[in-house]
């Protein structure tokens, strides 16, 4: 793929991506998992044909291979986010892996505080929730408006000196709505406590810089960001990572072990416990790559762009109410809706039948965010590089035969 312009031809993408050549429909899931460029099937394919084998134990060429894939792919990783060293980079399973090895790593005790926003995954409560009742740990929050704004005055009432992490999205998965992590890693360092960012629905849709951040930790999802599934990143300051225990234990994560005692791999392999998914490592790189020459700020004008044109298009749809804030600038890429009468699995399943627009229906992962506003869920579009205007008039035009045929009944 040639390196792209500043202002270039979005366009020019689609032919990248294998579904977008071959399926007729449109694709609009892609906060739940996106589509994969020729460049990233490629790379596991090359895995596959020519390095099937283990990195990091074995010493022949093939395996010798893998290992140096597997160290630029680390060093792809803190070129794209501006990380401290490549060794900060973690390789996990997905966002939820990378947070529970934080949150289980910490050491986290009675009287311990965590803070979190009213609008988080599932995966950024479960933890706390359980360390709540196993551990004694305090779970707090901070409170957004109506329209799922981050408020940072409730986000500092929340802080005082017991405070140990604060846990939060970038983006919402819902709302859209984007949290000042710079502000608040700073806010959460005057207290003395240490900041994990849920990353998943922000890494594809914007610059992130850790070094500008000062985040402690940051979780990320790669198959949402064009890569291989199975695969996750954890980024850490190199001292958390130090003082941070491992989920998991066994081959790897270890120098030498005898009988009665274990010394510990070096940061970052002593939390990559046994054999790694290597193909999605390949892939990994290849996704960063690509995401690397469109550049991350050509793809937040036009996700920007393209969320402006789907308000402009949905606005007489009947019986149609946004969840989440009704102005496309406060939205990173996602529309979450309802109509009046209908269920978002109906609606999602009509819009597939109607002209297969692909859309996500349900509380999202997020249901404490639903439950609070005593909302059943919600019909989700979501957009990315590779979807143009003529989606949008697609999902547009079907949306508006669903609710004005079914729609308040």
């Amino acid at each position: 793929m040639a390196e792209y312009e500043r202002t270039m031809d979005f366009s020019k993408l689609r032919n990248d991506f294998p579904t977008m050549r071959t399926d007729k429909g449109v694709y609009l899931d892609s906060a739940c998992q996106t589509l994969r460029p020729d460049s990233v099937i490629e790379a596991v394919v090359e895995y596959y044909e020519k390095y099937p084998v283990c990195g990091g134990r074995s010493v022949h060429h093939l395996a010798n291979e893998v290992s140096v894939r597997v160290d630029e792919t680390r060093e792809a990783l803190c070129r794209f986010f501006n990380g401290s060293s490549p060794g900060s980079f973690v390789f996990t399973k997905n966002t939820t892996e990378a947070i529970n090895t934080v949150a289980f790593g910490l050491g986290l005790r009675r009287g311990d505080a965590v803070v979190t926003t009213d609008s988080e995954h599932n995966s950024n409560y479960v933890p706390w929730l359980t360390l709540r009742d196993s551990a004694g740990i305090e779970m707090r929050m901070s409170h957004s408006g109506p329209d799922g704004l981050f408020d940072i005055e409730s986000f500092k009432e929340a802080m005082d000196g017991n405070v140990r992490l604060v846990s939060m999205c970038q983006c919402s998965n819902v709302t859209g709505c984007t949290v000042p992590i710079k502000a608040v890693a700073e806010i959460a360092h005057d207290h003395g406590a240490k900041v994990l960012v849920d990353g998943s629905q922000a890494a594809p849709h914007m610059k992130v810089d850790m070094e500008d951040l000062d985040v402690d930790f940051y979780a990320m999802s790669i198959h949402k960001m064009l890569g291989p599934t199975g695969m996750g990143v954890l980024y850490g300051k190199e001292e958390c990572l130090e003082g941070l225990r491992a989920l998991q234990y066994g081959g790897g994560t270890v120098g030498l072990v005898t009988y009665d005692s274990v010394d510990f791999a070096p940061v970052p392999d002593r939390f990559e416990a046994g054999l790694q998914n290597y193909a999605g490592i390949f892939g990994t790189k290849a996704a960063v790559e690509y995401l690397e020459k469109v550049g991350m700020e050509n793809i937040a004008r036009n996700d920007a762009d393209l969320m402006r044109y789907m308000f402009s298009r949905i606005e007489d749809v009947k019986g149609l109410s946004v969840v989440g804030p009704e102005d496309p600038d406060k939205r990173c890429a996602v529309l979450s809706f309802n109509i009046d009468g209908l269920g978002s699995h109906d609606v999602a399943m009509m819009l597939d039948s109607v002209d297969g627009i692909m859309v996500r229906s349900g509380m999202h992962c997020a249901h404490p965010f639903f439950v609070s506003r005593k909302v059943e869920g919600s019909v989700r579009a979501s957009v990315y590089l590779y979807n143009n205007r003529s989606d949008i008039d697609r999902f547009a035009t079907a949306l508006g035969k669903i609710a004005e045929t079914f729609g308040g009944r």
